[in-house]
């Protein structure tokens, strides 16, 4: 694989396959080892996956902190023991009508900061296992609750609901939030809110790492441009991938120490760092490559830029 074959290419996940199963189609298909993705989804879920090739697979981390997007659909009174429509249905509820109102109401409390409590189905590790491990086990383990963050949560679509939600509506929502949200757990709290029980009947990621539906190939396009010789064209090359993070263009000295990961100084007026500030995360780039991920130090007199993550060493 030559070295200029390094970037995302975002693919739709189709329902039935597991993220693994799409890496390794992927695998397969490019002739190399060097593919990883940027955010696993459930096998019963499509949507957005970026599958990270070459050495777009050391921006993983970074791409991490972009928001995802899904949409979501949400059925009133049957709560399962995995929150979705694929476990075993452990409640039903048929004598309720709640008003739309209060679901708007629970809406907005789920929005901003929330804790979480990750679900047993999760890939989670505990004491070095999976905790989707232990559930196949018919195990549940006590799971600290995580910080997450709701950007938006809205109605999409009202389905069959009328003025009141009845037993066995479906609503589907949009949702964008930070990465580590888990949708099932969302909709099962908001059941829990409503004091009803709900689960997740359908998912699909509408964005991921900047990137959206309609920015994705599936799997049968991938195939064909692969197979056709438009290997290039599938490609989003790093400077792309990263867009969401701020660029300094170094100069010609200033390559060779930071494709070793040595710190560079700037001075106070240049104006590369104009709008920066002390701690920001930058991108440093020598034409259209990106040489490294780095923080920006306020120090006496300017600003020293430390690499914290070298992608070319020349």
């Amino acid at each position: 694989m030559p070295r200029a074959f390094d970037g995302v290419v975002p693919v739709i996940k189709p329902p039935g396959m597991t993220s693994h199963d799409v890496v390794a189609f992927a695998r397969r298909l490019l002739g190399i080892r060097e593919v990883g993705h940027a955010g696993t989804l459930d096998p019963d879920a499509a949507g957005v996956l970026p599958l990270l090739v070459g050495r777009a697979t050391k921006i993983l981390p970074f791409l991490q902190e972009v928001p995802k997007s899904y949409r979501a659909e949400m059925v009133f009174g049957i709560s399962t023991d995995t929150m979705d429509a694929s476990g075993r249905v452990t409640a039903v509820n048929r004598d309720f009508r709640i008003p739309r109102a209060r679901l708007m109401d629970a809406l907005y409390h789920f929005t901003g900061e929330i804790e979480q409590v990750p679900p047993m189905v999760s890939a989670v590790h505990y004491k070095g296992r999976r905790l989707y491990e232990l559930a196949r086990e018919g195990r549940s383990v006590e799971r600290p609750a995580r910080v997450v963050r709701i950007f938006s949560l809205s109605v999409f679509d009202w389905g069959p609901v009328g003025e009141w939600i009845e037993p066995g509506d479906t609503v589907t929502l949009d949702i964008r939030c930070s990465t580590g949200t888990y949708v099932r757990s969302l909709v099962d709290d908001i059941g829990r809110e409503l004091s009803c029980g709900a689960c997740l009947s359908f998912l699909v990621r509408t964005e991921s790492a900047g990137f959206a539906l309609i920015d994705s190939l599936t799997l049968e396009e991938l195939g064909a441009m692969l197979g056709s010789g438009k290997a290039g064209d599938v490609l989003v090359p790093l400077s792309q991938a990263l867009r969401h993070i701020p660029t300094i263009a170094l100069r010609d000295s200033e390559v060779g120490p930071a494709t070793h990961g040595s710190p560079i100084r700037l001075r106070e007026d240049d104006e590369r760092v104009g709008g920066l500030c002390d701690l920001d995360r930058v991108k440093l780039t020598s034409g259209d490559t990106v040489i490294a991920i780095s923080r920006l130090y306020r120090v006496p007199g300017g600003f020293v830029i430390r690499p914290d993550r070298v992608l070319h060493q020349g």
